[in-house]
């Protein structure tokens, strides 16, 4: 749950300066709101949003995989089947079939190579598209709180008990919804190699 902990921690930063004084506060009465991160994501129209847009980014990604992924595994059965019964001798002796083995054995390294470059890219496009969702989070929440006078901001999921009246989530969401209906989820790219 990488994603999670990623809004959780940019909603922490960006209610640090607001949780500094809150033992403090609440000894005097402070006011206090509750957010719900998960449900943040879940419900907004932007958080919807970015996980379809990611979700197509995934799907693509496999599309390109999947031909390779089946060429191999032909490939891979193939030679299993030219390797059934024969000795170890005999597969050395058998230079057309050494070759098969090695040059399969490159092209699987090959692809293990590209689905880790892939792998790596998806991570960098999902870090990418929540910096732009808590980007137009944060002037959201940051308005509640100021609508709502707040001094402290807890996760709801930190606290023992909340009670509907200081639960601000359904506030952020509508005003996330209409500020910012969508995230742009750009698919990021490795650099070249040299």
């Amino acid at each position: 749950m990488k994603t999670c902990k990623t809004i959780f921690a940019a909603l922490a930063l960006a209610t640090a300066t607001l949780t500094v004084a809150a033992p403090a506060a609440l000894a005097q009465g402070a006011i206090v709101i509750v957010i719900d991160e998960t449900q943040i994501l879940a419900d907004s129209k932007a958080g919807k949003d970015m996980f379809t847009k990611l979700k197509n980014i995934e799907t693509q990604i496999n599309a390109e995989l999947k031909p390779t992924r089946d060429s191999l595994e032909t490939e891979r059965k193939a030679i299993a089947t030219k390797l059934e019964g024969k000795t170890r001798e005999a597969i050395v002796a058998d230079a057309a079939l050494v070759k098969s083995i090695e040059g399969f054995q490159t092209k699987s390294n090959e692809f293990a190579a590209k689905r880790q470059l892939v792998s790596q890219e998806y991570a960098a496009t999902e870090q990418k598209a929540f910096q732009e969702f808590n980007k137009a989070l944060e002037p959201v929440m940051l308005e509640v709180v100021k609508e709502k006078n707040a001094q402290v901001v807890l996760s709801k999921s930190q606290a023992v008990f909340t009670s509907a009246s200081v639960d601000a989530t359904a506030l952020i969401v509508s005003k996330l919804d209409q500020k910012t209906p969508a995230i742009t989820v750009v698919r990021q790219r490795a650099p070249a190699p040299q």
